[in-house]
């Protein structure tokens, strides 16, 4: 990894933290909440959230900024259901594939693959760009699954006060 200044090592240290935040709050989840859903419309589990940011980090790591293709089903990244340890295990692999993408980019370069139709983003003028858009999206997502749990535990602790329903 070719990161020359002090504000890309920062990112890269931000980018392992916020990944680790969200690891974490599947890790203190019980089993029976990681792959249950809140009871509103188009809510996703913390499971699914965790999938979602796992195929997400590794698009824009390997296929787009590398140009390495990794095989992805978004839509099943929402209907996805593991038990905790599968999805830990999971989380795992995937933050040690990325960590050897990140050795592996010229973080000032430009990405080798843009997907098509997103030309017009600015933040994909340079892989650096491209892990601020890997940053923003872990922050939404860790934004998400923490109301996620936060709806559930509170429908679990007072059966038939669902929010959604």
């Amino acid at each position: 990894m070719l990161a020359t200044s002090v504000s890309d090592h920062i990112l890269l240290q931000m980018l392992n933290e916020k990944f680790d935040e969200i690891i974490t709050l599947i890790d203190q989840l019980p089993e029976d909440l990681v792959n249950a859903t809140p009871s509103l419309p188009g809510a996703n589990s913390p499971v699914q959230i965790l999938v979602h940011c796992c195929g997400m980090m590794r698009r824009w790591s390997s296929s787009v900024n590398l140009g390495v293709p990794v095989a992805r089903d978004r839509e099943g990244e929402f209907t996805a259901i593991m038990a905790k340890a599968e999805a830990l295990s999971l989380a795992a692999s995937t933050h040690q594939a990325f960590a050897k993408d990140l050795a592996k980019t010229d973080l000032h370069s430009s990405p080798v693959a843009i997907p098509p139709g997103r030309e017009h983003e600015i933040w994909l003028a340079t892989c650096l760009g491209v892990l601020l858009h890997v940053y923003e999206e872990f922050c939404q997502h860790l934004g998400q699954l923490e109301i996620t749990r936060d709806v559930l535990v509170f429908e679990q602790r007072t059966p038939g006060n669902q929010l959604g329903r």
